[in-house]
């Protein structure tokens, strides 16, 4: 079904089209070149990309009670959840990817932000975060192609740690699928680039200095794949001294404090998105498993040292 798109606005370019929108809390653009295309087509094709994007968010938002997701937090406990193939297929990856990061990419995760709020600016007691530690573990997560299982009663999925690249990802497949050869998508910052300009040139990709909103650290040239960057910068608050952000390790309920940013150049934005989170989860050892992945990265540590390949 055709999701409504807010604020879906397109302009024309010299080589084709630029439309920006909102989505998943985010700004987003996509770029559509095709000098043979007339630019109604090329907006329809960018329109169907946002749709994706919007039917994403959707079907897996939190905030939406009635979103598969929704559904499923709320039978946790209590009994088994039908669900589709998508799903189980995000499951399945969601599982790797608790393998790969040693349990620290989990998304049953998700509850710990009950405890952490990053508005008021208080870091919460140890008994609360002990309280929400006691709901989390893949390993109580039970789930086979047609249902789920969570088996706690309180306990929580979210696909929040990828779902932006998940979606961009997919809208770029619409893209692929509908010929376009150059332009990109991006979601806030998650970029997949389907092809180079139209004259054959890499599109030259920013990426923020995570101290200094206003100034980049690096303008990261790509002809196809994707750039992604995970960081202490996004939501955080500053409490006796010390920086406290969005990403919580599973193992404590403590927000990560290594690395300012991370930023991945993968082949796909879902792959870049979680090498450079679990990297930022795995603290002093994220160099190490960025340099294993064989990914190219710049990465920015606590003292403003820069590590890239």
């Amino acid at each position: 079904m055709n999701q409504v798109v807010n604020n879906f606005r397109t302009s024309a370019t010299d080589l084709g089209l630029k439309c920006h929108f909102e989505a998943m809390a985010s700004h987003c653009e996509i770029v559509v070149n095709d000098l043979s295309m007339a630019f109604s087509d090329m907006e329809t094709i960018a329109k169907k990309c946002a749709q994706e994007i919007k039917r994403i968010e959707k079907k897996y938002s939190r905030y939406d009670a009635q979103s598969i997701l929704s559904r499923i937090n709320a039978a946790s406990g209590v009994h088994a959840q039908p669900i589709d193939q998508e799903t189980f297929e995000l499951l399945q990856f969601s599982g790797e990817l608790y393998k790969t990061s040693q349990g620290l990419f989990d998304i049953t995760s998700g509850v710990l932000r009950r405890a952490w709020d990053f508005k008021k600016g208080v870091p919460p007691s140890h008994a609360h975060i002990e309280e929400l530690l006691a709901l989390v573990g893949w390993s109580r997560v039970e789930y086979s192609p047609k249902q789920i299982f969570l088996q706690s009663k309180g306990m929580e999925i979210d696909f929040g740690g990828f779902g932006k690249e998940y979606a961009a990802d997919r809208a770029s497949k619409i893209l692929l699928d509908s010929n376009i050869k150059s332009g990109y998508v991006n979601l806030a910052g998650d970029i997949r680039v389907i092809g180079p300009k139209i004259n054959g040139e890499p599109w030259l990709m920013g990426i923020q200095n995570p101290r200094d909103a206003s100034k980049l650290i690096a303008s990261i040239p790509i002809l196809s794949g994707a750039l992604t960057t995970s960081g202490d910068y996004e939501r955080f608050f500053i409490s006796n001294g010390k920086r406290f952000c969005h990403i919580i390790r599973p193992d404590s309920g403590q927000p990560v404090n290594h690395w300012q940013s991370v930023s991945v150049l993968a082949p796909l934005a879902i792959v870049a998105g979680s090498c450079s989170t679990i990297a930022m989860l795995m603290q002093q050892e994220g160099l190490a498993h960025l340099n294993q992945s064989g990914v190219s990265f710049l990465a920015i540590d606590h003292d403003g040292e820069f590590h890239k390949k």
